[in-house]
């Protein structure tokens, strides 16, 4: 089975649809979520509507991309958005939305102690699991407030994305564990009956916790709790109700991945688990696939060419005075593009190889062993030149030899790339397998990074193409 057995990822309906109203993007990291989310906001805003993205990413990538000098926990207007619509952006203050929550549902006196509780200031500023449940009160607080046609979200950078959708269960475990009720129980009960519980009935344990956690940090706890009981039961309400929003028809998850096999086995398991929690799955966006114009020259004949260039001629052959004639009978690329040889060498020649080479390898990349990509520019590389002092008659033309190297690398280069893209086709195929009912978006390399609105452009177009660039399928 290849990737055109997929069905294709239909990106301007989804956005264009007002039914549409949460995307969230999800996915391992280093697959380009930040990206995809925001390219996402542009497109959806330039095609007139209100558009607030959500990013959960540290690395500010958002704020540059779209000219602003920094994100915060309030949604900043972006400029220069063409269109009739708008596009906002922030990133998750996951403390100040915590703040948020505390100062809205608490009285003053209340609020100041909670806020001033060093167990507190802990847990809200790096508690394992805050940052997804703060991601999930702050959409629920932005779904509310109605005043977006289309909320994107970029989940947080965690090793399983779907920390997300975990959050609100384990906050609700978190909040009805008998380790929570004994901690509250004093408070509950109140007065000297709370005291005599909390010396009698919990001396042992206290004793014990105070020895291993340290007096005072088990007596924040305890402040803690019982400042914050009454504000549990919004916690879970809120958790829960967010949850069933993003299972409703106007919620979106876009899986992005890129084609390499961990992520796409990440893919898998987040599509599986998408399934399994009923939530609404539109498609998945495959980042930074490879392609090639001269795809129709195999990995095996370009390098087969490539070290007839470099071996010495063989007077026996009679192919020997044209070695780029065994490539095919129509060359590398398509004619049209290649340039005639200065020295009236026909088309069959090594100087017009290089030539054709040269024009169709100008975004030659290829992906090393961490899955970075480096670009090279055939037009930086500088021929070996020769002293014509030291060519005689038993050496070739300098001229000639130099094109023929460069030919040589250029072949090679190929080769590289359509290894890669064999490879990637393999790992595209086997997850299409699994899941062939997933639409599939596939975005092009680029040969740089997205780091303005021009970009976010850019890769919002390669998503409503939405089809594997060329060579790619």
């Amino acid at each position: 089975m290849t990737l055109d057995a997929a069905e294709p990822l239909a990106i301007d309906p989804l956005l264009d649809d007002p039914g549409t109203r949460i995307i969230v993007c999800c996915g391992s990291g280093g697959v380009g979520k930040t990206t995809t989310a925001a390219a996402l906001g542009v497109r959806a805003a330039e095609r007139g509507r209100k558009v607030v993205v959500l990013t959960i990413d540290p690395a500010r990538r958002l704020a540059q991309s779209m000219g602003i000098d920094s994100l915060d926990n309030t949604p900043r207007r972006v400029k220069d958005v063409e269109g009739d619509g708008e596009l906002h952006a922030m990133m998750l203050d996951m403390k100040r939305t915590f703040d948020e929550i505390v100062e809205a549902h608490a009285d003053p006196d209340r609020a100041k102690a909670i806020l001033s509780n060093p167990f507190y200031q802990s847990l809200s500023a790096g508690f394992a699991g805050t940052q997804e449940y703060m991601a999930m009160e702050k959409l629920g607080q932005l779904r509310a407030r109605d005043e977006w046609d289309l909320i994107v979200v970029d989940t947080p950078p965690s090793r399983s994305a779907l920390d997300f959708l975990d959050a609100p269960k384990r906050l609700g475990s978190f909040l009805d564990g008998k380790f929570i009720k004994l901690l509250m129980a004093p408070a509950k009960m109140g007065g000297r009956a709370g005291m005599k519980f909390l010396n009698v009935g919990m001396s042992m344990m206290t004793g014990t916790l105070g020895k291993l956690l340290g007096g005072p940090f088990l007596h924040d706890v305890q402040t803690f709790v019982a400042a914050m009981d009454t504000m549990f039961g919004g916690f879970r309400t809120r958790a829960d109700a967010t949850y069933r929003l993003l299972q409703a028809p106007g919620t979106a998850f876009l899986v992005v991945a890129a084609p390499e096999r961990d992520a796409l086995r990440e893919a898998a398991y987040f599509v599986e688990r998408l399934a399994a929690d009923d939530m609404p799955l539109a498609g998945l966006v495959l980042n930074r696939v490879h392609g090639s114009a001269a795809s129709r020259l195999s990995a095996e004949r370009a390098l087969a060419a490539a070290e007839s260039l470099e071996e010495p001629p063989d007077p026996a052959d009679p192919s020997a005075e044209n070695p780029a004639e065994n490539l095919d009978d129509r060359r590398i690329v398509d004619q049209e593009a290649g340039k005639a040889g200065d020295r009236g060498s026909s088309d069959s020649s090594p100087h017009a190889v290089a030539s054709h080479a040269h024009a169709s390898n100008a975004d030659v990349s290829h992906a090393d062993a961490a899955g970075e990509h480096v670009g090279i520019d055939p037009d930086q590389v500088e021929p070996v030149r020769m002293d014509p002092d030291q060519a005689g008659p038993d050496r070739e033309d300098p001229d000639q030899e130099s094109v023929e190297r460069l030919t040589a690398g250029l072949l090679r280069l190929h080769a590289e790339r359509m290894q890669v893209l064999a490879r990637e086709q393999r790992t595209r195929d086997r997850f299409t397998a699994l899941h062939p009912e997933v639409p599939v978006a596939e975005v092009a390399a680029l040969p740089g990074d997205v780091h303005d609105l021009a970009g976010l452009r850019i890769i919002g177009d390669r998503l409503a193409a939405g089809g594997p660039p060329a060579g790619a399928a």
